[in-house]
């Protein structure tokens, strides 16, 4: 009998296990697809990808809804060039992920070339079989 209840709770474990790294593959896959709008500026991706309760904001204190997001990175108000996520971690929560990573990019906003270096918090729903980023905050590194 406790070979049976061992075996159960072995395969049990694994098959959760399994679970888990698929669910956190299909986030690492949503971010992934963020990161690719975010630098093409496309707007049906970025349409795609954001909630429509999507709270965006940014390292100076910037918060923006999904149709400003999507306005300010389709018409290069923001815009990235290249976008490097290091130190990404993902914890899930049932139908909710909590995204950090470092994120290093080089920018273009409205014209003028820069670099940006932050912290971000990303937080991601399933909603309909798709994961959409419903909140993202945003600070500085510190150097």
């Amino acid at each position: 009998m406790k070979k049976i209840i061992l075996a159960t709770l072995v395969l049990g474990s694994t098959f959760l296990f399994a679970f888990s790294d698929k669910k956190e593959d299909a986030v690492t896959t949503a971010v992934n697809k963020l990161r690719d709008a975010l630098i093409s500026g496309n707007k049906a991706d970025l349409e795609s990808i954001a909630s429509e309760k999507l709270s965006y904001g940014h390292s100076n204190g910037l918060i923006e809804n999904k149709a400003a997001f999507v306005e300010n990175i389709v018409s290069g108000k923001s815009d990235f060039v290249s976008i490097v996520l290091s130190e990404q971690s993902i914890v899930l929560s049932g139908k909710t992920a909590i995204v950090r990573q470092k994120l290093d990019a080089v920018t273009n906003d409205g014209g003028k070339p820069g670099e940006a270096h932050l912290k971000v918090l990303l937080v991601w729903q399933k909603q309909g079989g798709s994961w959409k980023l419903i909140a993202r905050q945003a600070v500085k590194q510190l150097q």
